[in-house]
Order: structure tokens, then C-alpha cells, then sequence
């Protein structure tokens, strides 16, 4: 791995490109959100104070919600990402890049505990730097991952067509090159669309002129999952 992208291929035969997220993205993230839980602590603090015991009590269980809780409820039901991640565009993912579930989400936050010793995730920033894929404990013990989002892609410039899967396993740019063409199909003359579209005999299975144009647009439409 040359850079912080890291590929997992899928059932499908599929590459998936995971750009990993290092320790400095991932701290000011965790400082906004501590930011976030400090305002919201001071907040009900000032509100329960009156309360005396009983709002001492509940201010205890908001404390606890807060520091334990909280994040594993924006992993799981909020697209991944607690919202001081989400404003860096960062977010949480299984291992093989699906969406991070409750039990995998608890237990990363869990070993918060661990990493955060001696002091300021100290244990978590050595195990990061020395982990390849920049996992703390609780990412190792969970198998997750911590990746940035990538922007949504438009597809509607992309001519329907009948899906149809690749004859074989595409590679990253692969994808990225057929998925490009069949976007700005729609800016080239006919004839220039099926002159491209014939020096993919790979994927056209030989096929010259329409036919092989035709072919590419229902294998670009199979790769973003039209039905």
C-alpha cells in the first residue's frame, strides 16, 4: 500500500477503494465531539442544577450517555459518523467496507477505555501508528475502519441500457474509466462514442461500432447497480 487507499474486493469481483483516515483527521474529529458533549453537558448541567439530587442523578446518566453512548448511536444510525466526523468527512466501516453495526460499534467505543491511557489516547495513537490500516485497539477488536467519505458520484448522465456484468473481474480504474466514457457518452458524436467504446475488445467481446457501444453502456449500467 503506497498511499492511504486501501482496496477490498467483493463478492461481485468488485474493488472497493477505502482512502484510511490517520490519527490527525481522527483527533480533530474526536475534538470536535468532545466539544459537542462538553456544550451539551454544561447545558442540562445549568437546567438539572436546580433540581438538586434528583437532577444531580439525572445529569449522572447524561454524563454516561454522553461519553458511552453517544457515539455508537451516530455510528449505527446515522450513516456512520458522529457529527465532528461527519464534518471532516470521515466515517466507521466493517473491515470489508459494509456499514458498521451495533455490536462492532459498541465494542470500538468500549476500548476507548484502553486506548485512551496513559493519557490523551496514548495507547491508541501508538497502536495507529503502527498499524497499517491506522487501527486503535478498539478498531482491531471490533474489525473496523475508520475511512474518509467519498463525495457522492452523479449517475443520471449515464444512458439506461439493460444491465449486464462484466465478462471478468474489473479493476478500480477500470471501473473509474468505463464509468467516465458512459458519462460523457452523451457529449460525443456517435460515431466517436462507438470508435472508444470498439478499443475495449475485452469487454465487448470483440464487438465493433454500435454493438460495442451498446455493450459498454449495459456493463456501466450494471456497476451502478441499475436494475
Amino acid at each position: 500500500m503506497l498511499d492511504t487507499a486501501r482496496e477490498v474486493p467483493t463478492p461481485e469481483g468488485i474493488e472497493l477503494s477505502l482512502r484510511l483516515a490517520g490519527p490527525v483527521s481522527r483527533a480533530l474529529a474526536w475534538i470536535l465531539d468532545l466539544v459537542i458533549r462538553v456544550a451539551v453537558i454544561a447545558a442540562f448541567g445549568i437546567v438539572l442544577g436546580v433540581l438538586g439530587k434528583f437532577g444531580w442523578g439525572l445529569f449522572l446518566i447524561l454524563w454516561f450517555a454522553l461519553e458511552w453512548l453517544y457515539p455508537t448511536i451516530f455510528e449505527v444510525y446515522f450513516g456512520g459518523a458522529t457529527p465532528g466526523k461527519k464534518s471532516l468527512g470521515l466515517l466507521v466501516l466493517h473491515d470489508d467496507g459494509t456499514p458498521v453495526q451495533l455490536a462492532a460499534s459498541f465494542t470500538r467505543n468500549l476500548l476507548r477505555a484502553i486506548d485512551f491511557f496513559p493519557a490523551l489516547y496514548g495507547v491508541g495513537l501508538l497502536s495507529m501508528l503502527l498499524n497499517r490500516d491506522f487501527k486503535r485497539l478498539g478498531d482491531i477488536a471490533a474489525g473496523t475502519v475508520v475511512v474518509y467519505r467519498d463525495p457522492a458520484v452523479r449517475h443520471s448522465a449515464i444512458p439506461m441500457a439493460p444491465p449486464l456484468a462484466p465478462p471478468g473481474p474489473l479493476s478500480l480504474p477500470e471501473q473509474r474509466a468505463l464509468l467516465d466514457f458512459a458519462t460523457r457518452a452523451g457529449n460525443l458524436t456517435i460515431e466517436r462514442a462507438e470508435e472508444l467504446a470498439s478499443l475495449a475488445p475485452h469487454l465487448t467481446g470483440g464487438q465493433q461500432g454500435a454493438n460495442a457501444f451498446a455493450r459498454l453502456m449495459s456493463i456501466a449500467n450494471y456497476l451502478i447497480g441499475r436494475k
